[in-house]
């Protein structure tokens, strides 16, 4: 019989998810309960003491925090092209432009000298992304941001855990929106978190977050009836979800460890082989403490890439690519994006994913390493 193939991305659940959501069941289920509660506060200490919202998804989060940063018609916000599209709809749904920029070459982030040269009196704000958990050029976009007067907002769907000089990634711009789909580091299946620098933004996206309405502060028993205040929308986490990812966030230092453990081995096993095919693997240094989000290989060319992944699928590694660059996508044209992104398009030509998450074991490794190694000897 052969051997399963061996998925890209799972999830690690066990008795533990099962016991909180029971517990959760004895409750109140709806948002803002118990388990949000606790969970937001211990994503708060994670985060360097931040204010912590959960939300029903990375892109309702990146959508309140734009929407309580007050970012909206007329204005432009510069993201990376190389994202998921969660990152420039967020954008449009708030009634703004997204202005695709080109990343740099070696954290795959936003290139802040690109980011510069698209600055337009519409520019209201950026919105790096920390791709496989590896921060972009922070200092410089900060910099760059302060001196142009433009708000940041980290898109760390992938970077919970992470870090950049010490700082938590998603804790270095005015907000931080985070994801826990299925694929992530830890996951609720579905669900999100925003953190912001300012508490009065905080307190804007709360009201927002539950339909323009002050009842979070009712709950806390700081006013004694609610009623509707503003303008706003539906963003709050169910507490049986938020219960699942309590369940996780106990297990989180063990998840990172086994996903380490992982990129380590690929590291060890794949630097020859990628020295010598002129091949590139995730960078380190003592700036960016990662999180093993993701393991990707930078193959030469796109038919290298190619000849890579089919070979890997055909040995039942499911390897893959990411992503389709945004501003070449059917929508992005019908956007009016124009113009070449040449690092954007030759990475997205040439990476292809491995995979990783906490259920591989040695022997998976294994098959991997083998299936790279035979698949462009």
């Amino acid at each position: 019989m052969p051997a399963p193939p061996i998925q890209l991305s799972e999830t690690w659940f066990d008795g533990q998810e099962a016991e909180r959501i029971a517990r959760a069941l004895e409750g109140r289920v709806a948002g803002n309960g118990r388990f949000c509660q606790k969970v937001e506060g211990r994503l708060k200490e994670l985060l360097g003491g931040r204010r912590v919202l959960l939300t029903t998804s990375c892109t309702h989060a990146m959508e309140l925090a734009l929407l309580a940063l007050g970012i909206g018609p007329g204005d432009e916000v510069i993201c990376p092209s190389f994202t998921f599209v969660s990152t420039a709809n967020a954008v449009l749904r708030v009634g703004a432009r997204p202005v695709f920029a080109d990343i740099e070459d070696r954290t795959l982030g936003l290139d802040p000298a690109d980011v510069e040269s698209r600055i337009t009196p519409q520019t209201a704000a950026m919105l790096p992304v920390h791709y496989a958990g590896i921060a972009a050029e922070m200092d410089a976009l900060l910099a760059l941001a302060a001196d142009q007067g433009l708000k940041t907002i980290e898109d760390a769907a992938h970077g919970l855990g992470a870090s950049f000089r010490g700082r938590p990634l998603g804790a270095l711009g005015d907000a931080g929106c985070f994801s826990f789909h299925e694929t992530k580091n830890v996951t609720c299946g579905e669900g999100g978190a925003v953190t912001f620098a300012d508490l009065e933004v905080a307190e804007r996206a709360e009201i927002i977050r539950e339909k323009g309405t002050n009842r979070s502060a009712f709950l806390r028993g700081e006013v004694d009836k609610y009623t509707w205040v503003a303008e706003g929308s539906s963003y709050i986490l169910s507490d049986v979800l938020a219960a699942l990812l309590d369940a996780q966030l106990d297990k989180l230092e063990e998840i990172q460890a086994r996903r380490a453990r992982v990129a380590a081995r690929y590291r060890g096993e794949l630097g020859s082989w990628a020295e010598a095919h002129g091949a590139r693997l995730p960078p380190t240094d003592a700036d960016r403490r990662g999180n093993d989000h993701l393991f990707y290989v930078l193959l030469p060319d796109e038919a290298t890439r190619d000849l890579c992944l089919s070979g890997l699928r055909e040995r039942g590694v499911m390897a893959t690519f990411h992503y389709v660059p945004l501003h070449s996508s059917p929508y992005g044209r019908r956007l009016g994006a124009t113009g070449e992104l040449p690092v954007t398009e030759r990475v997205a030509r040439t990476l292809a994913r491995l995979p990783l998450h906490p259920r591989l074991t040695d022997e998976d490794v294994d098959r991997v390493v083998t299936a790279v190694k035979q698949a462009v000897p």
